[in-house]
């Protein structure tokens, strides 16, 4: 009898002290769970440490034929849409010949670009873009860019409604990675109707040495000592096209912090080209006054 109320109390004692930590822990007050600390993102509309551009990087133009079943298939579905919103922007589409290809933009994945054109010569093209959502989230949208070879607005590349029409595509875009810098100034330029080429920094390939100093580039203003970061003030693109035609052109896009592109200039590029000195007739001797002459 004894040796059993022996065992009896080794097995209370057992018990107690699997208890007590339990006991002791729900009695304290509770500590809080550790949260991992979030990495400091400063808003910026773009990376900059973008992939270097190859060598005459440009936007891929593919026909019909070249595209997917897939984008052609959405071509089809959003055709009454396009003409809808061509004929609001009086470009004739139910009229005439029309045709288009795909402009292949890697930086806006959910999106179809096509460029559309009638050509009736040299004196008579017409020519647009449109804007097709893949993920169904956003509206089939179009950039005027020529009637009849005239302008609708200022030109397609600088006007406010290419530019609207832009920042509303990017915020359709909703791409799981951030787009690069490079790749988004030239879909910008091909939406507006050019082919654009960029030439690498250091190329002079290009017609008639395209300077090297219009190489693409990205203007970000910085602020603070020893460690400095992006300011609140906007970043530009600069994107020298050498395909432009008579002469190369330097695009100039200025976006916000948000990535909103606020202006677009699109003047001839004279950077670095050597100018011609002025020339005029020789000018003409005076005869020195006989009483200095005698002095």
């Amino acid at each position: 009898m004894a040796h059993s109320k022996y065992i009896l109390l080794l097995a209370l004692m057992a018990l107690t002290l699997r208890l007590c930590p339990a006991q002791e822990n729900q009695g304290g007050p509770k500590l809080p769970k550790e949260k991992p600390v979030p990495q400091f993102q400063e808003p910026a509309p773009f990376p900059m440490d973008s992939s270097p551009l190859a060598k005459s990087f440009t936007i891929e133009v593919r026909t019909p034929e070249q595209m997917t079943e897939r984008d052609r298939l959405l071509e089809a579905d959003a055709e009454s849409s396009i003409a809808e919103r061509a004929g609001f922007a009086d470009l004739e589409f139910n009229a005439g010949k029309w045709s288009y290809s795909q402009l292949v933009c890697p930086d806006f994945p959910n999106h179809l670009f096509l460029r559309f054109m009638r050509d009736n010569g040299v004196s008579d093209q017409s020519v647009f873009s449109a804007s097709i959502p893949r993920n169904g989230e956003g509206h089939v949208r179009i950039i005027p860019i020529l009637r009849r070879s005239y302008s609708l607005f200022s030109p397609a590349p600088i006007n406010e409604i290419t530019i609207a029409m832009f920042n509303h595509i990017r915020k359709e875009e909703k791409a799981e990675t951030t787009p690069s810098w490079e790749g988004t100034a030239l879909c910008y330029a091909a939406l507006a109707g050019a082919n654009p080429v960029a030439v690498p920094q250091g190329d002079r390939s290009g017609p008639e040495g395209f300077p090297a100093a219009s190489a693409p580039e990205l203007e970000v203003p910085l602020q603070g000592s020893g460690i400095f970061h992006r300011s609140d003030e906007d970043e530009i693109v600069y994107l020298g096209d050498a395909s432009a035609k008579p002469r190369p052109v330097l695009w100039t896009m200025t976006f916000n912090k948000n990535g909103r592109l606020l202006k677009v200039k699109r003047p001839s590029d004279e950077v670095n080209k050597p100018k011609p000195v002025p020339t005029g007739p020789t000018p003409k001797e005076k005869p020195v006054p006989a009483t200095l002459a005698a002095d």
